[in-house]
């Protein structure tokens, strides 16, 4: 049965006595309530209501129909599944539309990375999730998208303030389609993706 916000709290307060602090002092006698606060927003990947609702429209529907690479880059912030501390970096995502299929606005993409990295996950699933939910919306009956690719370059505090205190990134790419099944076209997304973080610095 899922606790409610006072229980939350309390069980916020009993962690703060376990690490060593008085959850009692001044500076910390709002911090369960912030806390608990702060994970609905942080965690509404857990939450399917929140799951965002992608707008499609038709491929020529403007008079253009587009059948290159349409590219989107950004930041994300999630929670390793397996120390609970933050990763974060960049996403570079790019789709190739059917010429009959569906285009989506490229500011849903970044809400769907958001939704999905509210939540403990590790890479391999990041991609794999927001890549098979983008694909399942452009999918139609007739049509699916021509090629479908994300990449995440993510630090893991996890790696660089704990354990082996080393920094780096680890890279993971979740491909569909043509840049998974043509060579030409998966190199013409990696040299985009290897563009891009140069101008990044990441």
């Amino acid at each position: 049965m899922e606790m409610n916000d006072k229980e939350k709290e309390d069980l916020v307060e009993e962690m703060i006595s376990q690490i060593g602090d008085n959850p009692s002092r001044e500076g910390l006698k709002d911090t369960p309530k912030r806390i608990v606060k702060m994970w609905k927003e942080i965690f509404k990947g857990y939450d399917e209501n929140q799951l965002p609702k992608v707008t499609t429209f038709n491929n020529g529907s403007d008079g253009i129909v587009y059948d290159e690479m349409i590219c989107d880059e950004g930041d994300f912030y999630s929670h390793c599944e397996h120390h609970g501390l933050v990763f974060h970096g960049k996403y570079y995502f790019s789709f190739i539309p059917h010429p009959n299929g569906k285009l989506l606005g490229l500011s849903k993409v970044a809400r769907v990375i958001d939704y999905f990295s509210s939540r403990l996950q590790i890479q391999e699933r990041l991609v794999h999730e927001v890549v098979e939910y983008l694909w399942d919306t452009l999918r139609t009956e007739d049509n699916k998208p021509i090629a479908m690719g994300l990449c995440v370059v993510g630090e893991h505090l996890c790696k660089t303030m704990r354990g082996v205190k080393k920094k780096g990134k680890m890279t993971t790419t979740k491909l569909k389609g043509s840049f998974k099944d043509d060579n030409k076209s998966r190199t013409e997304f990696i040299d985009w993706v290897n563009t891009s973080r140069i101008i990044d610095k990441w």
